[in-house]
């Protein structure tokens, strides 16, 4: 069958696959970091022939993913302008926000003004306070959580307000109106970037306490119009996948099902593309952050990889002549170092127009907002991102 759809705008972000340290990573403590690179080393090397032919070992030395001379996409990487190495600065930036100062963080907990004020709202008292690997601080609080009744808070090196609770004591919808009613009182001077509800059950048959895929983040608003506000003012529908509507608090998102992993992710995404309505497609895959980053599991980012890579002609094959495909990330993880936080690194750029089968080299970008600004020229709105430069001219070979 014919497709016969206007051509469309891909953008599908790696979450945390970052391809080496910006220059100021020392600053965060990421002097070195490279999560591409150190992941495909620790795996002993990465198969992922469809990336690959379209330009991802033309980035850098990559294990396994050996550079091409004649790649079916164009590639480069982009550098982040914002403040900060999270998940929301990483986003807001490639949609034309860039932040000159970063989220706060709490890496000794809330302040107590805050806690009281949770408390007060919630009633329930609350456990932690601190910052702590989600997983572990269930194992740690799981039980006395069951016996009190009381949610338990923690952050991490991001700008996060993180709640857990087991779904059998605060069911899931009263779990995701705490979350609201907390994200309502982190403004002002405590403007945390997102409040997750991380729901848990358990203990299973090893004793243990299991974080479920209900997850939801609660972003705060972006302080300015992004590149989906543009585009929806103008009529063009903004399709998330995955995490994107809680990014950007669902502001120009017409939808964002949930996802319970990549591979469910990118099935959805594929739906997205191969459907006859028009308008921008933005995708997360966010298990390599999540699931693998996080948790320094370098096997299993390399598995999620190759899994991805996998599935891309899939992906090409939805697509028709004429649409553009944006792959990146919002910032590193790389999971072979000591810490389990994020790292600030450069992010991969690969872009492709279906129908043009040679790629030309991008570069290095100033910002990822590069990003949004090509969007915005595919659908004839260029000059409405002030801070990013469209690269669109290079990969149509104009």
């Amino acid at each position: 069958m014919v497709r016969t759809r206007e051509p469309r705008a891909i953008v599908v972000v790696l979450d945390s696959v970052g391809c080496g340290a910006l220059p100021d990573a020392a600053e965060y403590g990421d002097a070195g970091s490279d999560t591409l690179r150190h992941t495909a080393e620790a795996a002993g090397g990465l198969a992922m022939p469809n990336l690959g032919a379209m330009g991802l070992g033309n980035l850098g030395r990559i294990a396994g993913v050996p550079p091409t001379d004649s790649p079916s996409a164009s590639w480069g990487r982009c550098a982040e302008l914002s403040k900060g190495k999270d998940t929301t600065t990483g986003h807001w930036e490639m949609m034309g926000v860039v932040l000159d100062r970063p989220f706060p963080t709490y890496p000794h907990g809330f302040p107590l003004e805050i806690m009281d004020e949770f408390e007060r709202r919630t009633g329930l008292g609350w456990l932690g306070n601190k910052p702590a690997s989600g997983t572990e601080i269930i194992q740690e609080l799981g039980a006395e959580h069951v016996r009190t009744g009381r949610p338990i808070v923690y952050t991490s090196a991001d700008s996060v307000f993180q709640i857990a609770a087991h779904e059998d004591v605060i069911p899931i919808e009263a779990l995701y109106r705490i979350a609201a009613s907390a994200r309502e009182m982190l403004t002002g001077d405590h403007p945390v970037g997102r409040v997750i509800a991380r729901p848990f059950v358990g203990p299973d048959e090893n004793g243990r306490y299991v974080r479920t895929h209900r997850r939801r983040d609660f972003a705060i608003e972006p302080f300015e119009p992004t590149v989906l506000d543009v585009l929806t003012q103008r009529c063009v529908s903004c399709w998330g996948v995955g995490k994107i509507g809680e990014i950007f608090a669902w502001q120009g998102v017409c939808e964002s099902p949930h996802v319970t992993d990549n591979m469910d992710g990118f099935t959805k995404l594929v739906e997205r593309v191969r459907g006859p309505e028009g308008g921008l497609v933005f995708a997360n895959l966010v298990d390599f952050d999540m699931v693998w980053g996080h948790r320094n599991d370098a096997t299993g980012y390399a598995r999620g990889l190759e899994a991805v890579d996998a599935r891309m002609p899939e992906l090409l094959e939805a697509m028709v002549d004429g649409d553009l495909l944006v792959i990146t990330a919002d910032h590193g993880c790389d999971p072979t170092t000591a810490s389990t936080d994020h790292s600030r690194e450069y992010v991969p750029l690969l872009a492709k127009i279906k129908g043009v089968e040679a790629g030309v080299a991008l570069g290095t970008r100033r910002t990822f907002a590069d990003v949004g600004a090509t969007v915005l020229d595919f659908y004839r709105l260029g000059g409405l991102c002030a801070r990013g430069t469209s690269f669109l001219a290079e990969v149509r070979g104009a």
